[in-house]
């Protein structure tokens, strides 16, 4: 009772409360934790996942999220995911934030097989183009930007390939077509084939000052054809940011800066870039600069919700009616993964 008595004075307990404190510590209770709550998104879900994000080639978290509910029922009607309805229903309903997390070991993996690391800098640093805007308005699917990309991989000399690259500024539709030289001659047949191939007609096109794009023969099948024909200023090679950010996503990413010289490279690049062109424009979603707002040293941009071309394209108020058909009736007999593995 002595050690009760001074501990009821010390902590001034009620008698009975210090004597059952007493009890309990000689017996003390072992506290279970908890179990957390069962996650949403399971392991099982991870290879389904896995599949998705390797099909688009690795995008971010925002892009992946995105298209999920586009890409997975074209997966599974494949044969290509083998999930159930509801594991379907909850891979399309993942988060960019839980796409980003959940494959964060799986980014890291790719890292030493040499993805590239090289970013397009000041390809995008470009200033504002000299348009006629009284007949330029970019808005509206149609009007392209236009530029080539030498293959030449660090050595000048001699012949080698160039791809034109031509993209849509309203919707991100892009075409490439690789010619045999940098000749006006090549690059307009290359033009040629672009512009067949295009799912809405050009209305418009805008090019640096190269000879390949400043001549006759092409000024004259504009007029002809009653297509705004436009060029940058003279020592602005960046003067296109959008063609210019294009030649380092689409080309340069996919097949590099090797150099590539002979007939047989010419046509497995023509081969890849037919390839590309669907999987491009109906698959990969892309963002679109809103507004950029500057804050002393901090600049704050705004994006747009991630779409595809296709996707902007049928979306716009201009678009007619024909055009959309062709386009959704081409996206519908799109095979995605296998078209993937085609291209790689």
């Amino acid at each position: 009772t002595r050690i009760l008595d001074e501990l009821v004075d010390l902590t001034g307990w009620h008698r009975d409360y210090a004597r059952q404190a007493l009890r309990n510590a000689l017996t003390p209770t072992i506290v279970k934790p908890k179990p957390g709550r069962k996650p949403v998104y399971g392991p099982d879900l991870m290879p389904a996942l896995i599949t998705c994000w390797a099909v688009l080639r690795a995008p971010a978290g925002r892009l992946l999220a995105a298209m999920l509910p586009t890409l997975v029922p074209m997966l599974r009607r494949d044969k290509e995911l083998d999930i159930t309805d509801t594991q379907a229903d909850l891979l399309m309903k993942m988060s960019a934030a839980t796409i980003d997390r959940k494959l964060a070991g799986e980014r890291k993996k790719m890292l030493p097989r040499g993805r590239s690391h090289t970013k397009p800098g000041s390809l995008l640093k470009s200033q504002i183009p000299i348009r006629t805007w009284a007949e330029w308005d970019d808005a509206v699917p149609g009007f392209v930007e236009i530029d080539l990309v030498g293959h030449e991989g660090g050595n000048a000399a001699g012949e080698y390939c160039f791809t034109l690259t031509v993209t849509d500024i309203s919707t991100g539709w892009t075409v490439n077509r690789s010619v045999k030289n940098k000749a006006a001659k090549w690059v307009f047949e290359a033009l040629e084939h672009v512009i067949s191939v295009f799912p809405f007609p050009i209305i418009g096109i805008d090019s640096d000052n190269g000879s390949e794009f400043i001549n006759e023969h092409l000024l004259a099948y504009c007029t002809d054809h009653e297509i705004t024909f436009t060029r940058s200023r003279a020592g602005n090679k960046n003067d296109g940011a959008h063609v210019e950010q294009k030649n380092w996503a689409r080309v340069r990413e996919l097949v590099g800066y090797l150099r590539y010289d002979t007939p047989a490279e010419l046509e497995l690049l023509n081969q890849i870039w037919e390839l590309d062109r669907v999987f491009t424009n109906y698959l990969l979603p892309q963002q679109k600069l809103i507004s950029k707002t500057r804050h002393g040293a901090k600049v704050s941009k705004k994006h747009d919700q991630p779409k595809t071309p296709h996707q902007r394209a049928i979306a716009h108020e201009t678009m007619r009616k024909r055009p959309i058909i062709t386009m959704n009736a081409a996206f519908k007999r799109i095979k995605p993964a296998a078209l993937e593995r085609q291209v790689l």
